[in-house]
């Protein structure tokens, strides 16, 4: 298949690029371009700022949390005919999970056949900038490397020595010269940008951006750079609707005859790190999506399961203690055996309270967790799971690959040993190298998954959340409370 395609990288994290990869994708769309954004590696907050620049979903390409052939097809069954596909990288460009880079952005360029602009950020150097890009040249000539874009660069003089070098050395094209700006418009939180959700000004930052590109960037020759990607082959792929009305890659399993059970997502600015293709893979396992956030004072709406994603509670933790009527209803449904699967974020909800200083806030309670908050990351990177234990979603003897990220940890437990399904083989998990706890129809872990790297996952929430349906709504009548 032929259509125009980029990946944004840099030599290490932190260099730029997804501010830059944001400026790019806004100013393209300003120009009439309709721009598929990606993101490679375990990113939820970067892929919001994306799909915002692009006013489309994000989607996740990550060659350790989903097979080579899985991650193309995705690719592949989410760009269409006059798309451009911009994919901004994770750290630098050769990094990877070992001496290979066998899940590193060089290796996703080359299972793409995507040319690569090498984000460079320049402080304080620059003739050394040349040695570096010539090295990433010559270490492995099948990435193919189109351009450089020089970033936080000091002024006149200090341009045009890098110019001068990098032009003599290396003979690659500079595709653009950004300064240090003055004025901060992505303001950071934790280790990336703070959610798009959490304030009303992004729109001005993504003008902000775009603005950046369009004076510092040579997108013309970005854009012909894009055009002229040679194709990627084609694999067997089934394909279902999207997120955004499209299609997307899948593995649908057989759909049942019947009204199709509602699976409730809540989803607002403290729970909001869902992969698109998540919300896919439920919508083609037969299920229908409904939105739902314990922020506001609606009525809780009549589901058959819910998917609680992760995101920053704790920055919420006020409001979501107050909201009585939600958590009540959440834990009498539980009760009867509503299926619930949750993620960081949602893990913290479920438990009796989040203790933020001298304050201590109750959550739904349905778990006997209290969690506290430190300063440094307690879990962060990807993980490796193995499920040991009887639950809703698994079978006991699977393995998983996820990630974790997050700055809570337990302060105290009335749980048992046997409540934990999952062993960690990698990443801390919720204690003792174990997560994944088990109540009733309730799976809740510290492990983000990606429905095309947990096959089956999709299919066992919507397989509960019919049961649920069957047993519970045809005698109850209930309706919305």
């Amino acid at each position: 298949m032929e259509f125009p395609r980029l990946v944004v990288a840099a030599l290490r994290g932190g260099s730029g690029k997804t501010i830059l990869s944001i400026g790019i994708i806004a100013a393209w769309k300003k120009l009439g371009i309709t721009v598929v954004p990606f993101k490679k590696g375990p990113d939820y907050i970067d892929a919001g700022w994306l799909a915002l620049a692009a006013g489309r979903s994000c989607f996740n390409l990550d060659t350790f949390l989903v097979n080579a052939d899985l991650v193309r097809t995705s690719f592949l069954a989410h760009t269409h005919p006059g798309d451009y596909a911009l994919i901004e990288g994770n750290r630098g460009l050769y990094d990877g999970m070992d001496r290979t880079g066998a899940t590193s952005t060089a290796e996703l360029a080359k299972l793409l056949n995507a040319p690569v602009i090498l984000c460079l950020d320049c402080t304080k150097s620059t003739r050394t900038m040349a040695a570096a890009v010539l090295g990433c040249l010559h270490f492995d000539p099948d990435v193919q490397i189109k351009g450089v874009i020089l970033n936080r660069v000091a002024g006149s003089r200090h341009e045009k020595i890098l110019r001068q070098s990098i032009g003599y050395y290396c003979g690659v094209p500079i595709l653009g010269a950004v300064p240090k700006l003055k004025e901060e418009n992505f303001p950071e939180r934790h280790m990336g940008l703070i959610p798009t959700p959490e304030h009303d000004w992004a729109g001005e930052s993504i003008e902000t951006a775009a603005q950046m590109a369009s004076q510092y960037l040579d997108l013309e020759t970005l854009s012909r750079v894009a055009a002229e990607a040679l194709p990627v082959s084609v694999i067997e792929k089934k394909r279902v609707k999207s997120v955004d009305g499209g299609t997307a890659g899948s593995r649908p399993g057989p759909v049942e005859k019947g009204p199709a059970p509602r699976i409730g997502i809540m989803k607002d600015s403290a729970f909001q790190f869902y992969y698109p293709e998540n919300i896919e893979a439920l919508a083609s396992a037969g299920a229908e999506t409904v939105f739902l956030s314990p922020l506001d004072d609606k009525p809780f709406p009549k589901v058959d399961a819910l998917y609680i994603g992760g995101g920053f509670p704790e920055t919420h933790a006020e409001k979501l203690a107050a909201n009585g009527r939600f958590k009540e209803k959440l834990k009498v449904l539980v009760e009867k055996g509503l299926p619930v699967y949750a993620e960081c974020g949602g893990l913290m909800y479920l438990g009796r309270a989040l203790v933020l200083g001298d304050t201590f806030y109750p959550m739904a309670g349905i778990l006997p967790v209290v969690f506290g908050f430190s300063k440094k990351p307690q879990g962060h990177g990807y993980t490796l799971v193995a499920v040991k234990n009887e639950n809703p979603y698994f079978p006991v003897g699977a393995e998983l690959r996820g990630h974790e990220f997050h700055y809570s940890s337990v302060l105290a437990w009335d749980g048992k040993d046997q409540d934990l399904v999952f062993s960690m083989k990698r990443g801390g998990g919720f204690t003792g190298k174990k997560d994944g706890l088990c109540y009733k129809k309730v799976l809740a872990t510290y492990t983000h998954i990606h429905a095309l790297g947990a096959p089956g996952w999709a299919e066992a929430l919507v397989r509960n959340a019919r049961a649920f349906q069957h047993s519970f709504r045809r005698f109850s009548g209930e309706k919305n409370i």
